[in-house]
């Protein structure tokens, strides 16, 4: 066999992972918590991108900041000959051409913006609207005192100030800032004497008389290295640190499990004595570090709004606040184009004004693919927005793929970190995204989120004298025509954290004994 070498020309078809493709894909599966960063960036980065201020502005103001006109913009002289309409406002085909791909690839649904090119409308018009603040002044740039005055301190800061108060020695205050910074956020030490004694080169004695002085400190039970102690120390403080008690505490691992007889008989006392006992270890803090978090809590943004119409169908639009709008100053590129002399310049300038052409025109696009999803999303589970979670139903991204006419990966990105305020909750997009369970006896199929619920119902429905086991839901749930096997009931029910059918007997018998004997006393 001999090795030749020869040239063959072949014609093919492949998709290129343009830069511009990419940042589409990425912008379609950014939260606007993400996006709004991404915009930021791109702003200070771009100098033909502004952010549009005013919340009153429409299509019309929108195509007066960024389309291209016959009047000279105001400063300078201005030439009428170099005023060049099609590189300010370029067509499709010239970005297709400059970015080496598509538009199709990354806009599968462009048919109005087809329409809007073919009849000369102005491409940034759809431009999502405005975050809600009407512009500013320069009171805005003033510092506020109110709000340096109420700025939640930290747990670190809230118990050094409590050390400097509790001793003067230097020694015992660089062990006691060094077991401050070791507490975690759940205001649990996470390191232990000797290796803290090991570290700083100090008697581990000493180490541990500065942990009990630190462990006196507010909110009590602060600095302790487990559950157990940190309980200990908040009954201390209440003066009910009893040998009983102590008993209790001892063994958590009984009380986890709910072997409420082994708990009477380890710490000597009868069940309404218990029942007391179990109610102050309830009304306890397991973590008391956590009134002093050091991060915010994010609260959950919708990006859909879902209302009711009063035809009785739903409306589904799209969260201003969420969507970040951005114009390009087509005005100011006309202005400084004239004065770039080098080739260099020019060519920025160009790159700068495509960049920013896209970006607007895929910020449309995502918003206006997020309304669709959504919108499909709310018909498949209209019951859920009558009726609740009983009849939500089984749902995945194939099925509101194949409806809206995209790809799964795309329906897949868009529900991804994305949220539709509804009546009932924010909810995530993944939520209404469930498993299919069959119906029995060719029933039509249940969701999982909807056979959970129900399982949560019926726990909450039993008796003291009937606790359902897991074979037992599996037969109510089979009657009421859901097909499921023993241990995915198990599974619902832990992920519920319901205890076992026997932990939950003696609960219930625990405190059907301690009524009894209340009423014995009476």
């Amino acid at each position: 066999m001999s090795l030749v070498q020869r040239l063959e020309v072949r014609q093919g078809q492949a998709l290129v992972m343009t830069p511009q493709l990419l940042q589409a894909i990425k912008l379609l599966q950014l939260s606007h918590l993400d996006l709004a960063a991404y915009v930021e960036a791109e702003l200070e980065r771009n100098p033909l991108l502004e952010r549009a201020e005013s919340e009153g502005s429409g299509p019309a103001e929108s195509a007066e900041a960024s389309g291209p006109s016959d009047e000279a913009p105001s400063g300078g002289d201005f030439d009428a000959d170099s005023w060049q309409p099609t590189e300010l406002n370029p067509s499709r085909g010239e970005i297709e051409a400059d970015f080496d791909t598509r538009l199709d690839n990354v806009f599968p649904d462009d048919a109005p913006i087809q329409a809007q090119e073919a009849s000369g409308g102005d491409m940034l018009s759809l431009t999502p609207p405005p975050y809600g603040s009407s512009g500013g002044s320069f009171d805005s740039d003033a510092p506020d005192f109110e709000a340096a005055l109420t700025a939640e301190i930290s747990l670190r800061d809230h118990l050094a100030s409590q050390l400097d108060l509790a001793t003067r020695n230097p020694s015992d205050r660089l062990i006691g800032g060094f077991l401050i910074d070791a507490v975690d956020e759940a205001g649990y030490l996470r390191e232990t004497v000797e290796g803290v004694a090991e570290r700083l080169g100090a008697d581990p004695a000493t180490v541990a008389r500065v942990l009990t002085l630190v462990q006196s400190f507010d909110p009590p039970g602060i600095a302790a290295r487990d559950l157990a102690e940190c309980l200990a120390i908040q009954l201390r403080e209440r003066d009910r640190f009893d040998p009983a008690m102590q008993a209790l505490v001892s063994r958590l691992d009984l009380v986890a499990k709910r072997d409420f007889g082994a708990l009477r008989r380890l710490c000597g006392v009868d069940d309404e004595d218990l029942v007391e006992m179990l109610g102050e270890i309830r009304r306890l803090d397991p973590k008391p570090g956590r009134a002093f978090g050091s991060s915010a809590v994010e609260v959950l943004i919708p990006d859909v709004f879902v209302r009711a119409a009063p035809d009785g169908s739903w409306l589904v639009e799209l969260n201003g606040e969420a969507l970040p709008r951005v114009l390009v100053n087509q005005s100011y590129y006309a202005r400084v184009v004239r004065g770039a002399s080098a080739d260099g310049d020019k060519a920025f300038l160009s790159e700068a004004l495509q960049n920013a052409n896209w970006l607007t025109r895929s910020l449309e696009q995502r918003a206006r693919t997020i309304l669709k999803v959504a919108t499909e999303i709310v018909r498949q589970q209209d019951g859920f927005f009558v009726h609740g979670v009983t009849h939500l139903r089984p749902l995945n991204l194939k099925t509101v793929a194949e409806a809206i006419g995209m790809h799964e990966s795309t329906v897949s990105r868009v529900t991804s970190n994305k949220a539709i305020g509804t009546s009932r909750g924010t909810l995530e997009m993944k939520y209404f995204f469930t498993a299919a369970i069959p119906g029995a006896a060719g029933m039509a199929a249940h969701s999982s989120e909807a056979v959970r619920h129900r399982i949560k119902q019926l726990v909450d429905g039993e008796t003291p004298d009937d606790v359902l086991s897991d074979d037992a839901l599996v037969q109510k749930l089979r009657s009421e025509g859901v097909d499921i096997a023993r241990r995915t009931v198990a599974k619902y029910r832990e992920s519920l954290r319901i205890p076992s059918s026997i932990e939950r007997r003696r609960e219930h018998y625990a405190h059907g004994s301690a009524h009894h004997g209340a009423l014995a006393l009476r």
